[in-house]
């Protein structure tokens, strides 16, 4: 019976729950507060704190589908995904979680019960791994786990699995333990008769793939790569949606599954092409589908495309869907934003998120999309000037520096530009590109290399927030390590009571002081990781049992909260002047300024942004007090009028903010009444993406001091023009006025250019049947273009204008060609790109005007007599 993946993904949702699991929502795909990950990319990343043991779970049993992004790690190198059937950038995981629950007995009972006796699995292509020890750990077989199987498989399969398949570890150090890995053997009788499954297994073959993998969490690496019994064993499973489907739908590949096929088919129909035709086109619609899904999962969970962190992958996917897009099915103009309704269709029932962001994903796509075909055709151009350097010197194979630019810098991918180079008879050193490129990746490890030692523990206990009511109390240190990172040596600290605000939901976090007897130690920011308050210090305290006075810097926080609570207010503002539409997409609160992204599809008119402020004020001179409710059930938060932001995890409970009118769920530190904020003005607004507008705006004594800066320009612009009363009169007569100067220096200009003209007419030559006029001297770039181009209109025959001249010590390379010798093959782009070389420099133009620049003034004469050699005028 066929089910389609919608069927597939409710039977092991409702499996589960007639199991005892509570279902939950899957988190965002974008992680924004754990230092650790930019994107979520297995399903435990969100239960990631419980397995830590820094939060307590609400329920010992858990299942959901998580959507997920991988594009590093083992099979998940981006350049990759679409070569093969079965990589994914994003993909579901399916899992079920026990939290000092059941064990391994249950997780494979369960999931043979699933696989094999409700969605009819047959046995005999089914095989599963599991540890076979590690004699470096001291760790035996998992011959528990290995007996439960062959409850259910036969001894020849369930095989045995090493370290790097079968021990699962979160990371260098913390919880980990053994797996078993479930795989499905999808070839025919014959392939199986010829080659037993069993030696297929993790083997890269793709019909022979793991479709489930059962963790079970039992120890804790420590940093000196010891292992310790953890006191709960927990359970974790992940199952690919993408490759179960495949299995149950009885195809070869995931993107012959109704997941990726209304996508495919609709994309085919945009390019006139038909899936399953040919190798390329095959390759370029499946990374468009792969891609496409990536790109707006993550927009819809907040992560638009840039040139930094998450923002930068998310650009590096959808450049490569284009790359293959424009390369192989032929589009020149933005298509992927065209197909946002066919995902929308196929996934917004079980991921609402792209209903509701519909709208802004395919603008958003569209304007990167846009961008990057302009880019192309850049890149297009370098790669043209290239090879034509190349040729000039009468070499054939491009240098892998020059290959990696063009990757770097315009996205070209290495085969794509092989296949324009051997287009023109040209190959690339791709030896020398793969070079460059660890270059670039020892580059990117050398920055992000963390070292952190283990924890030391010096009194048990958790640590306690208080910093909603308090900015300083008593407190020990409950732990601290050393941290090396970019040649920098620091610590951090956990305290068990803290006033100290851990950075989060775009609040900065606070500094201070940790004060006692010895002296005392500054705390230099303060971070959230694994929902812990870590204290960052430059050194330790002399006496670490001592106790101690947290003491936060209040005029630093006192200023944060002055913008953080502004920005609540600008944005019931803007939702008022602009309309509901209007929703946060992003923000930013320091104590210097506050940064504000919201949705909205054009830019603000001045008499909209004045209304925003007068709104903004008026709210402050209400004074309003802060209305605080903490640990509110999410839908009684919900019922208060609270809006839930998409991209954003919240627990059952929540603590809601009202400032009037003004409601929001947010987790920040605030004013105790509006008046606080004194007054706030906005201090610039633009746009950061399609449908994005950003907003800064200063608060408090910074926007004391943004209007004293005003005031101290207008006076000083008052001075120039002698203290006038009329000030803006007295500019406009001076605009006016320059106007004039203008008009009449460019009519002197033209004058002097006419006369110029005439007196350099008389001396062109007839050389080799060719009129050419050769400038040579001091004459300015803009006269002696604007002279050659008047003379080629003059001349209908063979003619040419060659020009060497070097104005304010700047050589420049002028060359206009009459139609006539265009037509006989000359291109002044090249002719000038090549000679340019002699005055170390660069430029290019069109076949009949071409100019370039360069640093050397004594390579003029040389390359003027290039330029003459090259047009047959010498």
């Amino acid at each position: 019976m066929y089910l389609s993946s919608k069927e597939i993904r409710a039977a092991f949702l409702d499996f589960f729950r007639s199991k005892g699991h509570t279902i939950v929502s899957s988190a965002p795909m974008v992680v924004k507060n754990d230092p650790t990950l930019m994107f979520t990319n297995a399903g435990m990343n969100q239960f990631k704190d419980i397995f830590l043991g820094n939060q307590a779970a609400a329920s010992a049993r858990v299942a959901d589908t998580q959507k997920c992004l991988r594009v590093s790690g083992k099979h998940n190198d981006l350049e990759e995904v679409g070569h093969d059937t079965y990589h994914h950038t994003m993909f579901e995981m399916l899992g079920n979680w026990s939290f000092g629950d059941y064990f391994k007995k249950e997780a494979i009972d369960w999931a043979w019960e699933f696989l094999h006796e409700r969605m009819g699995i047959p046995a005999d292509r089914m095989y599963a791994t599991v540890f076979e020890g590690s004699n470096d750990d001291g760790l035996p077989l998992d011959t528990e786990a290995r007996n439960y199987w062959l409850k259910h498989l036969p001894e020849d399969r369930v095989l045995l699995g090493n370290k790097h398949d079968n021990f699962w570890e979160m990371g260098d150090t913390g919880p980990c333990g053994p797996c078993s890995e479930i795989h499905v053997d999808l070839r025919d009788d014959a392939a199986r008769a010829a080659i037993p499954g069993r030696d297929r297994v993790n083997h890269d073959d793709p019909l022979v793939i793991e479709i489930w993998n059962l963790v079970f969490i039992q120890f804790n690496r420590k940093a000196d790569g010891r292992l310790e019994e953890l006191p709960a064993k927990n359970v974790d499973t992940g199952m690919g949606f993408e490759r179960l489907c495949m299995t149950l739908q009885g195809k070869k590949s995931n993107y012959d599954t109704d997941v990726f096929q209304t996508i495919i088919t609709d994309l085919g129909r945009l390019c006139g092409k038909k899936y399953g035709e040919a190798a390329d086109t095959d390759v370029a619609m499946r990374v468009v589908a792969d891609h496409l899904r990536a790109i707006a999962f993550s927009v819809a969970d907040g992560q638009l495309p840039s040139n930094v962190k998450a923002g930068y992958v998310i650009r590096r996917i959808l450049r490569r869907a284009v790359r293959y897009g424009y390369t192989f099915l032929g589009f020149k103009q933005p298509f992927i934003c065209r197909l946002v309704g066919s995902l929308v269709a196929q996934m917004g029932e079980t991921f609402p998120e792209l209903v509701t962001q519909q709208t802004l994903i395919e603008k958003v796509i569209r304007e990167e999309e846009s961008s990057f075909l302009r880019t192309l055709e850049n890149g297009i151009a370098l790669l043209d000037k290239i090879m034509a350097n190349y040729t000039a010197q009468g070499k054939k194979q491009v240098d892998g520096a020059d290959v990696f630019t063009l990757y770097d810098t315009f996205g070209f991918p290495l085969d794509l530009t092989e296949l324009i180079l051997k287009e023109n008879g040209m190959t690339a050193d791709s030896a020398g590109f793969e070079v460059e490129m660890e270059k670039q990746k020892e580059r990117a490890r050398n920055a992000a290399s963390v070292e952190l030692n283990d924890w030391v523990t010096l009194r048990e206990g958790e640590s306690q927030f208080i910093g909603y009511d308090e900015v300083t109390t008593a407190a020990h240190i409950l732990r601290y390590r050393r941290v090396r990172q970019k040649n920098r040596e620091f610590f951090q600290l956990v305290l068990d009571r803290t006033p100290f605000y851990a950075e989060m939901g775009g609040q900065v976090g606070d500094s201070g002081l940790l004060k006692s007897a010895a002296g005392n130690i500054e705390i230099f920011d303060t971070k959230k990781e694994n929902n812990l308050s870590v204290h960052l210090t430059n050194a330790l305290p002399p006496d670490l049992s001592a106790t101690f006075t947290a003491e936060v810097d209040v005029d630093r926080r006192r200023a944060t909260e002055c913008n953080h609570s502004a920005t609540h207010l600008l944005h019931h503002a803007l939702r008022s002047v602009l309309g509901a539409h209007v929703e946060q997409k992003g923000s930013f609160v320091s104590p210097e300024v506050l940064r504000f992204d919201f949705a909205h599809f054009q830019k603000l008119t001045p008499e909209e942004l004045r209304a925003v402020e007068v709104d903004v004020n008026a709210a402050i001179r209400a004074n309003m007090p802060l209305d605080e409710h903490r640990e509110v059930p999410i839908d009684a938060a919900k019922s208060m009028g609270a809006m839930a932001l998409f991209g954003e995890k919240y627990g059952d409970r929540v603590r809601v903010i009202r400032f009037g009118d003004s409601v929001e769920l947010c987790g920040g530190t605030h004013v105790t009444r509006t008046g606080n904020i004194g007054s706030f003005r906005i201090v610039s607004e633009s746009s950061i993406a399609a449908g994005i507008r950003r907003i800064e705006a200063v608060t408090a004594a910074n926007c004391d001091k943004y209007l004293f800066a005003m005031q101290d320009l207008f006076s000083d612009i008052r001075t120039m023009f002698s203290n006038t009363p009329n000030l803006l009169q007295a500019l406009k007569k001076t605009i006016d006025e320059n106007a004039e100067l203008k008009k009449a220096v460019d009519e002197f200009g033209k004058e002097k250019t006419a006369a110029l003209k005439k007196e350099l007419a008389q001396r062109i030559e007839n050389i080799n049947g060719i009129r050419v006029l050769t400038i040579r001297g001091s004459f300015p770039a803009e006269m002696v273009k604007n002279i050659a181009m008047q003379l080629r209109g003059e001349y209908s025959d063979r003619f040419a204008v060659v020009a060497g001249t070097d104005a304010d010590s700047k050589p420049t390379l002028t060359l206009a060609l009459s139609d006539a010798l265009v037509a006989d093959g000359l291109n002044a782009s090249l002719i000038v790109r090549n000679a340019a070389r002699h005055i170390q420099g660069g430029g290019g133009g069109q076949p009949h005007f071409a100019t370039a620049g360069g640093k050397n003034v004594d390579g003029l004469a040389a390359a003027v007599d290039e330029i003459l050699a090259a047009t047959g005028a010498k």
